[in-house]
């Protein structure tokens, strides 16, 4: 997979589908590097007529790694509600996305974006308007202090540290456990294929320091509900009515402060990406791209 200079970063991507079709970008969420984005997903949503975009964010994956801006003490930032000061924020994501585009030459884009992703993603169609054709926001939140915060499982999951024993194989399995906690309960993973994922993750990149310094920058986001006021391209909020990340009404909220935004519910989804429902979403990515092309 090539590599490219997008915001003075390293951004590491790959493209599939005709370079003549319309863009679709694919933003993942915390610490997911681009294989997250299912092959099988990329690949429907260019047999429906699209360029896909997916890459690693800063910070993740082969992507550039911001090692002299430090790590945050976010765990204490927590406990004791003190200010949490983060290395860079999600509009500085945002902006390499941008930055990504304009290295391809992509004038416009249709935007989606998963959990963080979805947030970075709705950052970059309030704030680059002329660059969006469409939003669609999957599993993410408005980030407005009185929505539900995740399940004890689903918080565990994300925020306990590492195992002590920190050598490959069981590190491979502390991600895998991670991420049952959050899978969908209607669409079991194949045990296999999520451990040839975590592996390859681990093998091409494995950088805990990058994920404290993205979810410093999520955390410190804020509520974003008046920026999702100024939103006009088209928009889907897709979420799973099992969620236990980012439980549904935070689905919900973001498509109420997103005018005319459309939310769609997919029952027995949780918070990732089923290769079952590979049509379901390119279905609906692919809906509201149309809708922006009428």
């Amino acid at each position: 997979m090539p590599q490219i200079t997008a915001n003075n970063l390293q951004i590491e991507y790959e493209a599939l589908g005709a370079e003549s079709a319309p863009a679709i970008l694919l933003i993942m969420g915390l610490g997911a590097q681009l294989a997250r984005w299912n092959i099988e997903l990329c690949e429907a949503l260019v047999d429906r007529g699209y360029r896909v975009i997916r890459f690693d964010n800063r910070d993740c994956g082969l992507s550039s790694k911001l090692d002299q801006a430090g790590v945050p003490d976010v765990g204490r930032a927590l406990r004791t509600g003190t200010p949490l000061v983060a290395p860079y924020t999600l509009e500085d994501m945002a902006a390499d996305c941008i930055g990504l585009l304009d290295a391809l030459g992509i004038a416009k884009a249709h935007v989606v974006g998963a959990s963080m992703g979805g947030a970075i993603a709705q950052i970059v169609a309030a704030l680059y308007p002329q660059r969006t054709l469409s939003l669609t926001s999957i599993m993410s939140t408005s980030s407005h202090p009185d929505l539900p915060p995740p399940t004890p499982a689903a918080a565990q999951a994300l925020m306990a540290p590492l195992p002590p024993t920190r050598d490959k194989e069981a590190l491979i399995e502390d991600a895998i456990r991670r991420q049952l906690a959050v899978a969908s309960p209607e669409f079991p993973s194949c045990p296999q294929r999520l451990r040839n994922l975590f592996t390859e993750e681990h093998e091409r990149g494995f950088y805990p320091r990058g994920v404290t310094r993205q979810l410093a920058a999520f955390l410190a986001s804020g509520d974003r509900r008046a920026l999702l006021a100024t939103i006009t391209a088209p928009t889907l909020v897709l979420h799973g009515a099992d969620d236990p990340l980012i439980p549904i009404a935070c689905g919900y909220d973001v498509a109420a402060h997103i005018p005319g935004a459309e939310m769609r519910v997919i029952e027995g989804m949780a918070h990732d990406f089923p290769v079952a429902l590979t049509d379901v979403f390119a279905d609906a990515i692919a809906s509201v791209a149309q809708a922006a092309a009428a």
